[in-house]
């Protein structure tokens, strides 16, 4: 495999990832500089979300319409572009509408990339390219936030932004190099009806979800706006189940290695998205530390992360997909669960192990989901498949947030106390218990699941065969021409 292309394409994503964090320790700065509140800013920064959910859903349609190659570095321009626009936002709607460009962009790289990858790289290798795919996703949420705190401090909150436009001009020049070329595929009519319900659903959930974690609007409105968000799901569902060519196609459901992908990676991404939102606000509010103290404890999950790229490979090709996942299932919650214990008295080299082995064992999760995923689908059902998982991914983040916020405020308004470490303790033991329901699709999988992928089943094959040559040269010869044993191949 070409190790640069998913290195080129992991910059791109690991851009988008961190810049979707790195704006949290700066919201003051910003808010002050174009004249609004920091909340009413937060709520404002859900835009960019709320584009991804509209835009995910398409990019699978573009990619076969356009070329994966050719809209992969529309995507980068585009996002380049809202990141200078946000850079010279002087007013709170410039911003708004700057960010949700940024956010268009971000909807293409993500999906799109992902697609590139599975294209060009054989089956049997996909785990590796995975796992170097996964690590950004994985490494920017955590080292945003201390990022954003250092260029705001000692910068300016514009360069934010303005550092994406040396990356992204980068990676449309590398990527254009690299990256194959892939010819448009058939013409397909868009499913316009399809894209507007997809969409409405994607962005009523993802903001409502964002609503309810956030002060800025009562819980009511969130509530409302996910219910929306939920009937549209349910029409877009009638919809795709009669239109012959859906945006999103659902049957592929009825693949059961990419329904338990997908169901099961998005039960493990509500403690994904709540643990970046908890640990930090526990480690300032609860133990009293800056905001550059708890940035540096949290990024030593990244070195987890980065850790596990090196064991992907031969773990799965060990043990397969299902056994990995329902291990990395259950002892990544028990890691989530584990922060519940961390007191100001902890001390931190035991906090930054536990965050290390939990990031650990998220980044062979999701390693392992995401090939998943792929493992079971033709390539012509790839492009659907990355902008269903994209979406989920959305969601059940969204979701991870607003079930650690909501489990705080419940907290709080139980014990009439202020907030305080009960409450971090309280929302992490939920978490994990969420957390821990991911291992549940993956137990009535096969336990030769995508082998063509891990390697499990040949892996197990290879070793089998010294025992059937045995059997073979002991066999009764008068049995041999009329029960010929059937190729390995063939079993």
């Amino acid at each position: 495999m070409n190790r640069s292309l998913p290195l080129i394409l992991a910059v791109a994503l690991f851009m988008e990832q961190m810049d979707s964090t790195v704006i949290a320790t700066s919201l003051p700065a910003i808010a002050e500089d174009i004249g609004t509140s920091p909340v009413t800013l937060k709520l404002a920064l859900t835009t960019y979300l709320v584009a991804l959910a509209v835009f995910i859903p398409v990019s699978g349609w573009m990619a076969d319409r356009f070329g994966a190659k050719r809209v992969f570095r529309l995507a980068i321009g585009v996002f380049v572009i809202g990141s200078v626009a946000c850079a010279i936002s002087n007013s709170l709607l410039a911003f708004v509408l700057a960010r949700f460009l940024q956010g268009m962009g971000g909807a293409m790289m993500t999906p799109v990339g992902r697609l590139v990858l599975v294209r060009a790289t054989p089956k049997n290798r996909l785990v590796s390219a995975m796992a170097w795919l996964t690590v950004p996703a994985l490494v920017g949420p955590v080292v945003g936030p201390p990022l954003g705190g250092f260029i705001t401090t000692y910068f300016s909150w514009h360069w934010i932004f303005l550092i994406n436009v040396p990356i992204g001009l980068a990676g449309i020049h590398l990527s254009g190099r690299v990256l194959p070329q892939f010819e448009p595929q058939a013409e397909e009519r868009l499913d316009v009806k399809g894209f507007v319900l997809s969409g409405l659903a994607a962005s009523g959930l993802v903001f409502g979800l964002s609503v309810v974690s956030l002060p800025a609007l009562p819980p009511a409105v969130g509530l409302a706006t996910v219910a929306a968000g939920l009937a549209m799901g349910w029409l877009y569902a009638r919809h795709a189940r009669q239109a012959p060519q859906p945006i999103l196609d659902l049957r592929l459901f009825s693949i059961r290695a990419f329904r338990a992908a997908i169901i099961g990676g998005s039960l493990f991404r509500i403690g994904a998205g709540a643990v970046p939102f908890l640990l930090p606000l526990m480690f300032q509010i609860g133990f009293g530390m800056t905001p550059f103290q708890s940035g540096m404890l949290t990024f030593s999950s990244a070195l987890g992360a980065i850790a596990m790229k090196f064991i992907a490979t031969a773990t799965l090709r060990m043990a397969g997909f299902r056994l990995t996942l329902v291990l990395a299932a259950l002892l990544g919650s028990v890691l989530i669960a584990a922060n519940a214990l961390f007191t100001p008295a902890t001390s931190a080299a035991v906090i930054i192990a536990v965050l290390a082995a939990a990031g650990f064992f998220r980044s062979l999760f999701f390693t392992s989901a995401n090939a998943l995923v792929f493992a079971e689908i033709g390539e012509r059902e790839a492009s659907q498949a990355t902008a269903i998982a994209a979406a989920s991914q959305q969601i059940s983040i969204a979701l991870g947030v607003a079930v650690g916020a909501g489990v705080l405020e419940a907290t709080v308004q139980m014990t009439g106390a202020e907030l305080g470490l009960d409450a971090f303790a309280n929302a992490f033991v939920i978490v994990a218990l969420l957390t821990a329901l991911a291992a549940l699709p993956f137990l009535n999988l096969p336990a030769d699941t995508g082998s063509a992928v891990s390697g499990h089943r040949r892996r197990r094959m290879e070793s089998e065969e010294p025992a059937l040559a045995a059997e073979r040269s002991s066999a009764p010869a008068a049995h041999s021409p009329a029960f010929p044993l059937k190729p390995l191949a063939s079993r």
